[in-house]
């Protein structure tokens, strides 16, 4: 996070129990049923940081659903 930034400005990666990517203001608290994965800083950061993690945008239980399955 680089100091000189506003905080309205920066932002914290979240994540879902799908282990689906958002991206959320600091300054608000985070939404039930999302965690922050540790990750923070302005809205191309983070964008960057999911588009380098989140490389399946499938949900987690259709994953599991499909792997299960031989799919």
């Amino acid at each position: 996070m680089i100091e000189d930034e506003n905080t309205e400005d920066l932002f914290a990666v979240v994540m879902n129990h799908e282990e689906q990517y958002s991206i959320w203001p600091v300054t608000r608290p985070v939404p039930a049923g999302w965690n922050e994965v540790g990750k923070s800083g302005s809205k191309s950061e983070c964008l960057d940081y999911i588009e380098r993690h989140w490389t399946d945008m499938r949900p987690l239980s259709l994953r599991r659903q499909m792997d299960a399955s031989g799919t």
